[in-house]
């Protein structure tokens, strides 16, 4: 089975690639390509997508570099600054520049923010006509205000991360997010069980979510994700794989190699490059 991680971090204390100051309080440890490439090779993961950090806030260079350094194992997502009437153009330089998507990530339960404001329209536009997908880091809340967005642009991308942080007890916010089924580019990620549950691996109180989601958008329309290094206050990369692919037993047999692999090359055609 061929496995891709579509949900990784990674960054270094390097000149090359400062921290910018008004950030402040970067890691102290690296998370470096190399780092990650070990635990790819240690747990059978034959490529990854990237997604730049906030530590380093617009600055995708770091990203854009072990993309370029190592074609055949990295495709990554930069991040915009949604309040830079410039935004559209610098996504399409970091395009030219070797990344495959942009990520946006409004608060969760704000409003009246830049999310609802004039800028979303030509960030949206540009992402769509560049054919790269959208990653929403973002709560339940906010989704009405992206299927506004998604009715506006209908061949654009969208990959909702980590379940919208949807909490298993939350029955309003888990039907918001099924609700996004209706629109066939919309892609979610089963990743973050173990920040949501209450329990210790492998977090079985977060299958009846998982597996609504998995029945609603099917096997084609989801995947997993490690979200390494931000896993590691409660799950090793190791165990953020084998919870779906060994624990989750409600995920038919066929549809895993969808939910490991193949939905990921839907978005990012690591074959293509």
């Amino acid at each position: 089975m061929r496995i891709i991680d579509p949900h990784v971090h990674i960054w270094v204390n390097d000149p090359a690639f400062p921290w910018p100051a008004e950030k402040g309080n970067p890691p102290e440890d690296d998370r470096s390509a190399e780092m990650l490439l070990e635990l790819m090779e240690t747990n059978g993961v034959a490529q990854t997508v990237l997604v730049h950090p906030i530590h380093y806030l617009w600055d995708n260079s770091y990203v854009t570099y072990a993309v370029n350094k190592y074609p055949d194992k990295f495709m990554g997502v930069g991040r915009l600054n949604p309040e830079d009437p410039a935004a559209p153009d610098h996504a399409s330089m970091w395009m030219e520049k070797g990344l495959h998507g942009m990520r946006l990530s409004p608060s969760g339960d704000g409003e009246n923010d830049w999310f609802d404001g004039p800028l979303m329209a030509p960030i949206f536009a540009r992402l769509e006509s560049l054919g790269v997908p959208l990653l929403m880091l973002t709560g339940a809340k906010r989704l009405p205000r992206l299927a506004q967005l998604m009715d506006q642009h209908p061949n654009l991308q969208v990959c909702i991360d980590h379940m919208a942080s949807v909490h298993p007890d939350d029955a309003e916010g888990r039907q918001a997010l099924l609700d996004l089924a209706r629109y066939p580019q919309v892609f979610v990620k089963i990743s973050h069980t173990w920040t949501l549950s209450h329990e210790g691996y492998p977090w079985r109180d977060t299958y009846d979510q998982v597996e609504a989601i998995y029945q609603t958008f099917g096997a084609d329309r989801i995947m997993w994700g490690t979200d390494w290094p931000v896993c590691l206050s409660k799950a090793e990369y190791a165990q953020a794989l084998t919870v779906v692919r060994d624990e989750m037993k409600f995920i038919a047999p066929q549809d895993l190699e969808w939910v490991l692999g193949k939905t990921v090359l839907r978005l990012w055609d690591f074959d293509a490059k």
